[in-house]
């Protein structure tokens, strides 16, 4: 997924201590584009909060009726430095890349795009499938040593374990007796549970670890702390357990968690770099790659070669990266 924004703002990515405490940070929400664009709803980054371990993106969106707003329909963008976390509750996507891979995005199963030193691709809602999409859209920051490495796709099925009314499916890292085999730069936890009214469950955490228990449904109480649909709460390192309790209906959350990054970062658009100029390069390489006599090209295979490819047998019109703000963009740490 993109970030539509064609004013995106400068979002400097740093550790922010939590003096032990936890914050509640809401979703603002964020139209796709177009006339009938599906919106999602953005709980990180925010200039309060930009990190939970190394995950620095979180969209949630539907249940959407892609009858009526046309699902995702996500022409190909570029990526830099970051992997892109793709994973449904309920619909059907077709992910197409730079790196030769075509896959199905389907419920349950995760789709890790490792984007490091450069990858373009779609995402689009399959016609033919089901008629909702619903799920999340998130991101991780490479550290520093692995941001330039070779792109890649991760596709992985986890197990579905249940007990006491709690269904747990672990995509990545490790919990509750489940690991998932993907590998990631850094220490990670994705997980997705499911809650029948009223159920609990007590998970060991890693004291290391920063945690952010994201609601998609129902309400649940984390830690003694409630926590409302479209909510994410976080949870500073320290702790050793955590108790999620369901309200009087199904819940639904998705638990993220990993070591502080402890690297300054910046995250304009699509790009994660280091510095003002990474990124400015990095929007100019694919500006040139999709612009052919002085005008944007129209067909993905008309593409110049470079450094984010080309996604063969993908035909719909690249997105122009937006334009540079006026001032430097200013990392921090």
């Amino acid at each position: 997924m993109t970030n539509p924004d064609p004013h995106p703002l400068e979002v400097p990515i740093h550790a922010a201590p939590c003096a032990g405490r936890s914050e509640l940070l809401t979703a603002r929400d964020v139209p796709l584009g177009g006339l009938r664009a599906m919106t999602v709803r953005r709980t990180i980054p925010q200039r309060a909060r930009s990190l939970i371990g190394a995950w620095c993106f979180a969209d949630h969106y539907g249940p959407d009726d892609i009858s009526q707003t046309g699902g995702m329909q996500v022409a190909p963008h570029p990526h830099t430095g970051l992997a892109t976390v793709s994973w449904l509750f309920e619909g059907r996507i077709q992910h197409r890349d730079s790196a030769g891979n075509v896959q199905a995005v389907l419920p349950g199963e995760l789709n890790l795009m490792n984007a490091g030193r450069g990858i373009s691709h779609s995402e689009i809602s399959d016609p033919a499938g089901p008629a909702t999409l619903h799920g999340v859209q998130l991101w991780v920051a490479l550290p520093d040593p692995d941001r330039f490495s070779e792109p890649t796709l991760h596709h992985f099925v986890p197990p579905v374990s249940e007990s006491d009314g709690v269904r747990l499916r672990v995509f990545l890292g490790s919990a509750a007796g489940q690991s998932s085999p993907v590998p990631t730069y850094t220490a990670l936890l994705g997980a997705q549970l499911d809650f029948a009214p009223g159920a609990r469950v007590e998970l060991d955490l890693e004291p290391d670890f920063e945690y952010g228990v994201l609601v998609d449904s129902g309400h649940v109480t984390a830690a003694g702390e409630p926590v409302a649909p479209a909510e994410l709460r976080y949870f500073p390192p320290g702790a050793a357990r955590m108790s999620l309790v369901a309200g009087a209906e199904p819940a639904r959350v998705i638990l993220l968690g990993g070591e502080p990054l402890g690297e300054s970062l910046v995250m304009w658009s699509n790009f994660v770099g280091r510095d003002h100029d990474e990124i400015a390069s990095f929007r100019e390489e694919w500006q040139h790659q999709i612009t052919r006599d002085g005008a944007l090209i129209t067909d993905t295979q008309d593409s110049a070669p470079g450094r984010f490819g080309r996604a063969e047998g993908d035909h719909l019109p690249p997105i122009p990266a937006p334009t540079m703000p006026g001032t430097r963009l200013k990392p921090r740490g």
